[in-house]
């Protein structure tokens, strides 16, 4: 990405904004996204960060009206009962990359009307095939609002929550861990509200889904060897480069929410949550630490390779190896490793000590 001459601090996002279209909220990204792009050199990776998911919230919250107008002019009429569009994972903390994928969803009010049901499974198809259109590349795990699964009124989403907590399989502790970051973008904030407080709830009374967490956690692939040797891929596409998104982000990301899950901390940002746990346990130099590594694995995912094929978006995660060898990138990789690393044995620690306290 090229250094932008003489850049405002700012992107433009009144096309976005006022787009009536598909075309013209395309165009409103398109313009949007090239500025980002160009500004990336001149900013502090937080500062960046925050741009491009402010960029990323104003396109899904005009999406919705685009497709509402739409699905009216397809003889839908008008939404029949409030709902919010939620955003998961990356989206929900606000750490996506420009060229980040769908993670979102629908809650809908528990409101009785006979064509709710139609409208929303047309709605949530046309919402997420909207977003491909601008962008935006299918979620491989289907988390979107395309999917039952992710598209259901509130009281559905309970029954959801409550069953995904009773059982403690690796999927649905993932799935937990997925919409732990929940966050609205647009629609009836009193529903996303009460989701919230429900999935609280229901973790506060379930120690034992907090180990669950724990033990879902503290699984992440070898980043450093015995010799302090950073771990590249070895087979296939991406044999000799480096794994940012597992290999670095998604660990700090994962330790950090179990963390702040575990101190009552209501932030979905992953830096937040650091300041909000740097300031519960102050002077603890590992959180300190954890800081500059997540820094420094937000900047190696703006770094990571990505395709545009049809004008969607789609990013390896992965690091190439002509990065690796800039020995200042290599230096904060090898640092930030080495805090993943103590982080993972001090959180293997409380998974030990609370498996030994299990009856």
């Amino acid at each position: 990405m090229e250094p932008m001459k003489n850049a405002e601090r700012e992107p433009d996002l009144s096309m976005i904004r006022f787009a009536a279209t598909r075309e013209q909220l395309r165009d409103g990204r398109l313009a949007c996204q090239s500025w980002i792009e160009h500004a990336y050199p001149e900013m502090p990776i937080d500062v960046w960060t925050a741009l491009v998911n402010d960029m990323h919230d104003e396109v899904a919250a005009r999406a919705t009206a685009v497709c509402e107008a739409e699905l009216e002019r397809a003889g839908y009429g008008p939404p029949p009962v409030p709902y919010a569009l939620v955003v998961f994972g990356s989206s929900g903390r606000r750490e996506s990359t420009p060229w980040s994928d769908q993670d979102n969803g629908l809650i809908v009010s528990d409101e009785a009307h006979g064509q709710k049901d139609r409208y929303f499974a047309a709605f949530g198809r046309r919402l997420s095939d909207l977003l491909e259109y601008l962008g935006y590349e299918k979620c491989k795990g289907k988390v979107m609002c395309s999917e039952p699964a992710w598209n259901k009124t509130l009281e559905e989403w309970k029954r959801q929550l409550a069953r995904w907590h009773r059982d403690y399989s690796w999927e649905n502790v993932r799935c937990l861990m997925i919409a732990s970051d929940m966050r609205r973008i647009a629609g009836d904030p009193s529903l996303a509200e009460a989701w919230k407080q429900f999935f609280a709830v229901r973790m506060n009374d379930s120690p034992e889904m907090t180990t669950a967490f724990l033990r879902n956690t503290v699984r992440h692939k070898a980043t450093l060897n015995i010799l302090g040797q950073v771990v590249t891929e070895r087979f296939g596409d991406h044999a000799g480069d480096f794994d940012v998104k597992y290999g670095v982000y998604i660990p700090l990301v994962n330790s950090i929410r179990y963390m702040a899950l575990q101190e009552g901390v209501n932030e979905t940002s992953t830096l937040k949550r650091l300041e909000r746990l740097t300031l519960l346990d102050g002077g603890n130099l590992l959180l300190e630490n954890c800081q500059r590594a997540f820094l420094t694995a937000l900047t190696l995912r703006a770094s990571a390779s990505y395709t545009i094929r049809d004008g969607v978006y789609a990013s390896s995660g992965y690091l190439p190896q002509s990065e690796l060898k800039k020995k200042t990138l290599l230096y904060k990789l090898r640092e930030s490793l080495t805090t993943v690393r103590r982080m993972h044995r001090a959180l293997n620690r409380r998974l030990r000590f609370a498996e030994r306290g299990r009856p």
